[in-house]
């Protein structure tokens, strides 16, 4: 049985802030079009607080959400009580559908538990310092090696430039 890829997918700014007051503290349609692009029919793990302030379960994608509370009520979620029966949950709904990665999609504390587990990071480096309350581990570079790395000019509807880094575990 071959591996699944546990791949963690974040935008993160400069100081390491990854989102305010429960949302993200910036508009990027660029990033979230790639977003869409890399995680779509493959099952995506969050916490509870990111799926709620997405407001309801990512189409075409499995939803593995982490919760101390009740269950979330929806057939297109998946709901446990810990990342490692979320990871575990994920990989078993992959090899279903024929995908080889999940990902990992939030927030501060499930970043900071599935840092250790992950295989890749797909990092979008957002281009400014920003107030905020959840952070994003640092990457230490003896543990990953940055590989692609695209600079993308800030379009019209993305408050910064950005700059996508794919990291792999060394």
């Amino acid at each position: 049985m071959s591996s699944i890829r546990k791949t963690i997918v974040v935008a993160v700014a400069e100081n390491g802030v990854i989102g305010r007051d429960g949302d993200m503290p910036w508009r990027l349609s660029t990033d979230l079009k790639r977003f869409k692009a890399i995680t779509l029919g493959k099952p995506v793990i969050m916490g509870r607080k990111t799926y709620d302030s997405i407001g309801k379960p990512l189409s075409g994608r499995p939803n593995v959400v982490i919760t101390r509370g009740a269950a979330i009520d929806h057939p297109d979620v998946t709901t446990v009580s810990s990342l490692a029966e979320a990871i575990s949950s994920a990989e078993a709904l992959a090899r279903e559908s024929g995908q080889d990665e999940v990902c990992i999609i939030g927030g501060g504390q499930i970043y900071a538990q599935a840092l250790a587990l992950s295989d890749r990071l797909c990092i979008t480096h957002v281009e400014t310092v920003v107030e905020g309350d959840a952070v994003f581990p640092s990457i230490d570079p003896s543990i990953w090696r940055a590989g692609e790395t695209i600079a993308v000019p800030a379009g019209e509807k993305d408050s910064y430039p950005t700059r996508f880094v794919v990291y792999d575990r060394r």
